[in-house]
């Protein structure tokens, strides 16, 4: 139990993270303010040595982790690019990325509750990946 807990719950950080950066890569060049896009690259560093972390991990495990679902995906690229046709300032930047990081911290709290199970190791990579999302939504707050 302890072993599929660890791998589910990893594998959910490893396609959150991926999410994560995917999400900050489609905004980037949009991002007038050069403070927004040191926000934006700071987390996305912090993500990418994080998903390091969850691929060693997973390795462990000999898996290969999870890709995010590409209807997730898809609707995001679509929600993305249609905000920012109609609006490509840092406020709608900002909402967007508020958006994401708050559907990313609300799964992965209910992924760290419902694989209770999991081993220490990986539930700390999921709370620091919770804690990495709830600091850039914090950051996007004077854009919004």
């Amino acid at each position: 139990m302890i072993e599929q807990d660890t791998i589910r719950l990893l594998r959910e950080c490893d396609s959150g993270v991926k999410m994560g950066v995917s999400s900050i890569d489609e905004v980037l060049d949009y991002t007038r303010s050069e403070l927004l896009k040191r926000s934006l690259v700071d987390c996305k560093i912090k993500h990418e040595q994080l998903s390091g972390d969850i691929e060693k991990q997973l390795c462990r495990f000999r898996d290969q982790g999870k890709e995010p679902s590409p209807v997730v995906k898809g609707m995001s690229w679509i929600k993305t690019n249609a905000m920012l046709a109609m609006d490509q300032s840092d406020q709608t930047i900002a909402e967007l990325i508020t958006d994401g990081c708050n559907m990313g911290v609300k799964s992965l709290s209910r992924y760290l509750n419902q694989y209770q199970a999991a081993d220490e190791r990986a539930k700390d990579i999921a709370k620091k990946l919770i804690a990495q999302e709830e600091q850039l939504c914090a950051q996007m707050r004077p854009y919004l």
